[in-house]
């Protein structure tokens, strides 16, 4: 994609097959973490703390640049920097086979299983799905600027969401009215006033605000830390955290890619006008929890227009504008428009590319064939089947088995993005660092004291610098640069 860099972050949520378990999903996670690290070897963990919630040996960077690591007990998987959609999509399912191998090699597939959704049916948590898109500092990060991405995130869930049944708690569901924050359920109408079947994206529920700089408890459809983990004078770093986590390669593809020319048309100042939103994150609910599928959105205006009409119309500058540009831009131009001609039709024909669609697909025929209510238990457990990564038990993996799937990557690809970086970003640099340190003999635990000012750990890495002891450090500041030659000579020398 033209001058863009994509990463993803996924949380997963821990699934343990016991009525009464013996070990908490927090004990399997720390368990995976020095499988990968210690026994597989799959990368370095962190010698120093990278933050108060992040202790040396919480996590680390990983051979193919990407970092695994535990976040409030739950493990999260951080895709290596991404220049292409190809890249994107095959990174982020590397991690996927890289946890579920190492539940393999533990022998622990009827014990537990990794979950790739965004809720806890029984506590109402949620499990992020964070997108990263670079961008130049030119970029109009203000609200009126951000106004055009704002409408694009709220109505991209008719082919981003995943689905879910049902809605979460009132009590723990909040929406911004006039700039205040209040609980939903005061609302008495809308999104949260009553329990709903099933619903199409699973982070709506959750998202309380339109911007907002942290990540925790007042989650944002854009989040406004500026943190560019690159050169601070030249770009900035889109962190958006509204997003559900896909399991099909195509919905993945289309959510980064769409979401790329997005902030390409307002880079250059092409994006539609007149579209903002009247009450951005109590649309984002009332189009997720839509039964009739409507998706009705009203504008600052006081216009009601549909948010397939608002995806057509950003669709529309982007055919004018960014068509040509690129192979993978007009691939993701004519998938836009593929798919929003069929969310006009019956959702069935989205099956496949549309997890949501794929999801309620599912769902539906079991409730024809058993005869039962959306409140069965049953139905609970078939929403989080979707999600496993174990192909054995995963419903989305069933319908690849059934040819029902369209591949954008390979399994091949899969394995070489899990043991190598995109060889196109910083990413490659960083990766055959991590190699030097694994072939050193650097050891993967973090068992260094850390707390003597006189000490320094053999090594230090981050996204964008890197410091190996006894040598200068190593800045990174152009994510578009490999570094790979310049860095092995660093260590050679």
């Amino acid at each position: 994609m033209l001058n863009r860099i994509f990463g993803l972050e996924t949380e997963y949520g821990l699934l343990v097959h016991q009525d009464r378990p013996e070990r908490s999903p927090t004990w399997f996670a720390h368990k995976l973490r020095d499988h990968i690290f210690n026994v597989q070897r799959r990368g370095v963990l962190d010698l120093h703390h990278r933050g108060h919630d992040e202790p040396p040996g919480n996590g680390g960077f990983l051979t193919n640049a990407g970092r695994i690591y535990l976040d409030m007990g739950h493990v999260e998987y951080a895709s290596p920097e991404c220049h292409s959609l190809t890249d994107a999509v095959a990174t982020d399912r590397a991690g996927d086979r890289m946890l579920q191998r190492a539940i393999d090699d533990l022998d622990w597939a009827d014990q537990v299983s990794l979950i790739k959704n965004n809720i806890d049916h029984e506590t109402d948590a949620t499990f992020g799905s964070h997108e990263n898109y670079l961008v130049t500092r030119r970029f109009p990060f203000s609200r009126r600027g951000l106004a055009p991405l704002v409408t694009f995130l709220v109505t991209r869930q008719v082919f981003t969401g995943s689905g879910r049944i049902g809605s979460a708690s009132p009590q723990d569901a909040w929406v911004q009215m006039d700039r205040l924050i209040v609980p939903r359920a005061a609302l008495g109408h809308g999104a949260g006033a009553a329990q709903v079947p099933f619903q199409i994206s699973q982070r709506a529920d959750h998202i309380m605000n339109d911007f907002f700089e942290w990540v925790q408890q007042n989650r944002a459809i854009v989040n406004t830390r500026d943190e560019p983990l690159a050169d601070p004078d030249q770009y900035r770093r889109i962190h958006l955290l509204l997003g559900d986590s896909n399991m099909a390669e195509y919905a993945t593809a289309l959510k980064l890619g769409t979401t790329g020319i997005v902030l390409q048309l307002i880079e250059e100042g092409h994006a539609p006008r007149g579209l903002n939103i009247q009450e951005p994150v109590e649309t984002l609910q009332e189009i997720s929890q839509d039964q009739e599928r409507q998706w009705v959105v009203r504008l600052e205006s006081g216009e009601t227009i549909s948010a397939i009409d608002i995806q057509e119309q950003f669709l529309a500058a982007a055919q004018a504008h960014c068509a040509g540009q690129d192979e993978e831009t007009d691939w993701v131009l004519a998938q836009w428009e593929a798919v929003l001609q069929d969310l006009r039709g019956d959702y069935a024909g989205l099956v496949g590319r549309v997890d949501w669609a794929s999801k309620l697909w599912l769902l539906e025929s079991y409730r024809e064939a058993e005869q039962v209510g959306w409140d069965d238990p049953m139905m609970k457990s078939l929403d989080l089947e979707y999600h496993n990564l174990n192909r054995d038990k995963s419903l989305y993996d069933g319908l690849v088995e059934e040819g029902r799937v369209p591949r954008l990557t390979t399994d091949k690809a899969i394995d070489l993005a899990a043991d190598h970086a995109p060889k196109n970003t910083r990413a490659f640099g960083r990766g055959e660092l991590v190699k030097h340190l694994l072939a050193a003999g650097c050891p993967s635990e973090s068992n260094e004291p850390k707390t003597d000012e006189r000490f320094f750990p053999s090594y230090v890495i981050n996204w964008s610098i890197f410091q190996v002891r006894g040598k200068m450090p190593f800045p990174m500041s152009d994510p578009f640069k490999t570094y790979v030659q310049e860095i092995r000579s660093h260590l050679a020398g």
